[in-house]
């Protein structure tokens, strides 16, 4: 039984609701940074995140830093990619054009594969991106959070590693890391970006990179400086090997990343969310409401995008919602941004069986909907 105080359950893509052993976690006294006990809490919290990307290469290395998902972008933008060499981006909505952005703020160019509103790019398209010129990096979002569409990211890296080896495979996994499978070693990835909020469970505030061996080369050997002091791999290089061998740093990092997410096989975690998606996917159809993403090979796991009826918009359903307890987002891709929500179903609310935030939100969507057809007079 939760410890919380009553609140609306929050079921956006992120942030997300937390485990009670996450905030008592976080009510733990001041300590130094270089105190026996927190190098040793942050040194096995990045251990665990080797866990968590199913990486056992010694090459490889995690990065948790202070700041936001962003700072992810930053790091690899900065870091992986030097000004005027090409960066190949697979947008599946806002967050593609984002990534996009913060490429060439770093000097890139940059080519935007686009993907129809619900769909991916085809392996097909990518391969033919590939061969029309030499690309440093591809960069895929994972899942984006604007459309709740899944890329292929196993595909896209088997089809990167055939047609382009030279290629560094980076993915943005803000919205899938603990929720969707990502296994790094076998899928021979890159860099994977991700933050504390969503899948993961924690508060807003860590931007989370593993890093494979070819992608820390590829920082050793620039010929330019990056063009960024924090968001340096070079810099955080050298302090994260410290902390991960018990071995303190002048750096002061921030560490409320509980193992909690480890402490079962991640199998576990990942098929517990597959099977909550496909009930509420199947409910959603039963409401009469569509996807934005119609094909379930490029549905997300850990959210849901729907389009609402005609005649209705966000404000006329989320009030009613909120009323019942229950938080959903607005539409976030500016093209359609006023005529879907978006169900956030991910982390403690799915994982932990006592909880039954999942079938309140549904039941609270049914008569929410209900509710508002009839204030419409739909």
């Amino acid at each position: 039984m939760s410890t919380q105080a009553p609140h609306n359950t929050l079921l956006i893509p992120g942030p997300i609701e937390f485990d009670d052993a996450v905030l008592q976690s976080m009510a733990h006294y001041a300590e130094s940074h270089v105190a026996p006990g927190f190098v040793k809490v942050f040194g096995e919290t990045l251990t665990l995140t080797r866990k968590l990307f199913q990486s056992t290469d010694p090459a490889a290395q995690p990065f948790i830093i202070s700041g936001s998902g962003t700072l992810g972008w930053d790091l690899v933008s900065a870091n992986l990619i030097e000004k005027g060499e090409n960066a190949l981006v697979l947008n599946t909505g806002y967050f593609g054009d984002s990534f996009g952005s913060c490429l060439q703020t770093y000097g890139a160019q940059v080519t935007q594969l686009r993907a129809p509103i619900g769909e991916r790019p085809s392996l097909e398209q990518v391969e033919q991106a590939l061969k029309e010129k030499p690309y440093k990096v591809v960069t895929i979002t994972h899942v984006d959070t604007s459309t709740g569409v899944l890329s292929d990211v196993k595909g896209v890296a088997q089809l990167v590693r055939r047609v382009s080896p030279e290629t560094l495979v980076v993915v943005d996994g803000v919205c899938s890391v603990g929720s969707e499978e990502i296994a790094f070693d076998e899928w021979d990835l890159d860099a994977v970006v991700t933050a504390s909020q969503k899948a993961i469970g924690c508060p807003p505030g860590l931007s989370i990179v593993m890093t494979s061996g070819r992608a820390i080369q590829r920082v050793q050997s620039r010929q330019t400086p990056p063009g960024a002091f924090y968001a340096s791999i070079a810099n955080w290089l050298p302090i994260m090997q410290n902390y991960e061998n018990n071995k303190p740093s002048s750096s002061t990092p921030c560490t409320p990343l509980s193992p909690q997410i480890t402490a079962r096989p991640i199998a576990e975690r990942f098929n517990v969310h597959t099977k909550v998606s496909d009930h509420v996917k199947a409910t959603v159809a039963q409401l009469g409401l569509k996807q934005l993403a119609p094909r379930p090979e490029c549905q997300a796991h850990g959210m849901t995008a729907m389009y609402l009826p005609e005649g209705l918009a966000p404000p006329d359903v989320l009030p009613g919602l909120l009323k019942r307890g229950v938080i959903f987002a607005a539409g976030l891709h500016k093209e359609i941004a006023t005529k879907y929500i978006r169900f956030g179903h991910m982390g403690v609310s799915v994982t932990d069986p006592n909880r039954k935030d999942i079938d309140n939100a549904l039941a609270a969507l049914k008569d929410g909907l209900a509710e508002a057809k009839q204030a419409k007079g739909l």
